[in-house]
């Protein structure tokens, strides 16, 4: 499957764009529903960068150390539920509410394992936030970025955005133009009319992070 493969480049990018903002503007944490997309994603950033400048050698040494500052400081922003159902498309509407529950947790700990296993090198010179122009009354956006990466080509990365009753949050990263949940619903949904959905679903979790668990208390 192309899946693993495309998750961990897509979200390799989207650690960077989250892992690498410095001087962003600071806000107290009471503050962030009430931010504008790009000025949420800077906060992120710069939250991002310093949790990880404390624990940068450790976390080099043990990826699971990062599963705590991942947990806290990015996907809070990243609209799990909202990826899955997209992702899940018409199997999302037939899926009973444990299959859906169990398959929103499995693409969490994905989205959190790989995140984890991708920050420890990140710097701040590495990502830049093109300005946004948000129409008033928006619910959608697009924050476009550019990430450096170690070869010093530039690589497009997108964030789709929506807002919610807890404020802005992604739902879609695009790099060079290919969506991870548009590359993750014709994978998935390949599998799924195949094996059916509880295999695919005790798949993922059989791949997730259940032994890890320990990691995100002893790390933070």
């Amino acid at each position: 499957m192309t899946v693993i493969s495309f998750s961990r480049r897509a979200l390799l990018a989207l650690a960077a764009g989250s892992a690498m903002v410095a001087g962003a503007p600071v806000f107290a944490a009471d503050d962030t529903a009430a931010l504008p997309p790009d000025q949420l994603m800077s906060k992120v950033a710069s939250d991002m960068l310093n949790a990880l400048d404390q624990r940068r050698a450790e976390v080099r040494r043990d990826p699971k150390l990062a599963y705590p500052l991942v947990d806290q400081i990015l996907l809070p922003h990243f609209d799990t539920q909202y990826a899955a159902q997209l992702i899940l498309a018409q199997n999302w509407r037939t899926a009973s509410e444990d299959q859906r529950k169990r398959f929103v947790a499995a693409l969490y700990d994905a989205l959190l394992k790989t995140y984890a296993g991708a920050i420890a090198d990140f710097t701040s010179d590495r990502l830049k936030i093109l300005p946004l122009k948000l129409e008033a009354g928006a619910t959608q956006t697009i924050v476009r970025t550019e990430v450096r990466r170690d070869s010093g080509t530039i690589v497009p990365v997108d964030y789709r955005m929506h807002k919610t009753d807890g404020g802005w949050k992604v739902y879609d990263v695009i790099i060079e133009g290919i969506s991870y949940v548009r590359n993750y619903r014709e994978d998935f949904g390949a599998e799924v009319a195949q094996k059916g959905l509880d295999e695919v679903i005790a798949r993922l979790e059989r791949e997730g992070l259940h032994a890890d668990r320990a990691a995100k208390s002893t790390g933070g």
